[in-house]
């Protein structure tokens, strides 16, 4: 019954968990936004004490239920786990294997000395919510969008608009790739032995796993019970069970469950006490049979090649309309991408207080990425601060009415924050480049960042002060503006805009 509810709490978690990275209308958030809130290093950082005293007091209970339930990391090493079981034709696969102290404590230490001296990107590295958070936005998210698109072009025919197509675009490389090795690495550790990163590498379960060793109930073996088959060994994901001594390793158990389901002489519960204090001798079992699951044959061979090619035929059918679509100006020709200019500053989304106080606060998880609907945040590329997200405005702006960032960030990195309060933060401020400017480039009239400044701050002037009449350049007033980047998005100006905006290490209110 134990194992059955943790599988069925497991499964919730990790399902909700992965809708609030895929669902980029962020809807979902209103209701399950608190699942993110509740991860461990965002807790922490948001400085979370009722959260955090929750968490302590679990596991100084029942061991690390956080690690088994909660996580989605963990729960995704188990699916790995599972299936790679179930592909083996058999459920019995691990093996006892001694803790790797000076692994486990070293990556603890460099991760606690990373996150005090705010170097982002070791902390986004290590954190098992970001890493996860990492691969649903930049792995599965495109995958689930254009399946989107795929519907939303088929309703389109039916004349129906249940769905509205969303853009797909990689926001970061080295994000990317990095999301990618990550995924390969849990994948094949998980594969072969099940959680050997969350208990060599992962600082989390470290951390709770220090304090699982004076837990109040824990996996127990009776010794005038067991045989010493190893079942239990065999089944332990975390390798942490010793059944030739009776000896369990509480600090890498995660409280599973699954050696309990195994024993089949009862000789294992979650307890408070050892069941027999003076164990009795008993023969060691030489040979144990293992159980191997029943062969599904053809059918679940079938099974699987008939995704695969519904797979492929979706992803050919979206890739072909996606083919059809060009960018033009009126379809007289081709619109040229714009470039990312070079910023002193990098900008950070407002309800974040400062630049520094941002870098320290946020666990790259990108949730805020996957829900922008401005597609204004991307990753950075920046040493320090790598796989933070960072704002640019050649694909939108951010309107002053969009406040999704700060309502879906579970760290405190970005702050909840109104729609009044956003239109009266300056997070930078726009500046003006002159040889790039169309009326000065191509001597023709356009104040199209004048026109759809929100803060009316940037007015057309003659360029020539002594000619009224003289084409019209834009003049910022860098007291209003608030750094939305509406004029740096619309500006006609190719590859690079005319204006472009600086951030500012610390926002200022008007």
């Amino acid at each position: 019954m134990l194992r059955k509810i943790r599988l069925t709490l497991a499964v919730l978690f990790f399902a909700c968990i992965t809708a609030l990275f895929l669902d980029f209308t962020g809807t979902l958030h209103a209701w399950l936004g608190w699942m993110a809130k509740i991860q461990f290093l965002p807790t922490v950082l948001a400085l979370n004490v009722g959260v955090i005293l929750l968490w302590v007091v679990l596991t100084l209970l029942l061991g690390r239920v956080y690690c088994s339930v909660i996580c989605p990391l963990g729960v995704m090493q188990d699916v790995v786990s599972w299936i790679s079981g179930r592909r083996k034709k058999k459920k019995f696969r691990f093996s006892h294997s001694p803790e790797k102290k000076w692994l486990r404590y070293g990556v603890l230490v460099l991760f606690i000395v990373a996150l005090v001296a705010g170097v982002g990107s070791v902390v986004a590295l290590l954190a098992p919510y970001s890493s996860y958070g990492r691969m649903a936005n930049n792995l599965l998210l495109p995958l689930y969008q254009w399946g989107n698109n795929l519907l939303a072009y088929l309703a389109e025919r039916a004349d129906s608009y249940a769905f509205y197509e969303t853009s797909v675009w990689l926001k970061s490389l080295p994000t990317f790739l990095i999301a990618l090795f990550t995924f390969i690495i849990i994948t094949v550790l998980a594969w072969k032995n099940g959680r050997t990163y969350c208990n060599t590498i992962c600082p989390v379960g470290t951390l709770l796993g220090f304090l699982s060793r004076f837990s109040l109930y824990k996996v127990r073996i009776d010794t005038d019970k067991c045989n010493k088959c190893g079942l239990c060994a065999r089944q332990c994901k975390a390798a942490c069970i010793d059944p030739k001594n009776h000896q369990v390793d509480y600090s890498r158990c995660v409280a599973c469950m699954d050696c309990i389901d195994a024993c089949k002489h009862d000789a294992i519960s979650l307890s408070r006490r050892l069941p027999h204090a003076n164990p009795s001798p008993k023969e060691e079992a030489t040979d144990t049979p293992s159980r191997t699951s029943s062969p599904t044959g053809g059918v679940e061979g079938a099974s699987s090649r008939r995704s695969f090619l519904t797979s492929t035929a979706l992803v050919a059918v979206t890739a072909a309309i996606k083919a059809q679509e060009k960018k033009v100006d009126g379809g007289l020709a081709v619109i040229e991408e714009k470039k990312i200019p070079k910023r002193a500053t990098p900008i950070v989304p407002p309800g974040a207080w400062s630049v520094r106080d941002f870098s320290q606060h946020c666990t790259a998880c990108q949730l805020c990425v996957s829900v922008c609907p401005n597609e204004v945040l991307r990753p950075s590329t920046g040493l320090l601060t790598l796989m933070q997200p960072e704002m640019s405005y050649e694909r939108g702006y951010c309107r002053p009415e969009c406040t999704k960032c700060s309502e879906v960030c579970p760290a405190g990195a970005i702050r909840p924050i109104t729609r009044a309060d956003k239109s009266a933060t300056q997070i930078g401020h726009a500046v003006w480049v002159r040889q790039n400017c169309v009326p000065l480039t191509d001597g023709v009239e356009c104040g199209n960042c004048a026109r759809h400044c929100p803060a009316g701050a940037i007015q057309m002037v003659p360029s020539d002060a002594a000619d009224e009449t003289s084409v019209k350049i834009p003049v910022v007033n860098v007291e209003r503006c608030i750094g939305c980047g509406a004029c740096e998005n619309l500006c006609p100006a190719r590859p690079f805009s005319a204006i472009y905006v600086e951030g500012h290490e610390v926002h200022r209110t008007l």
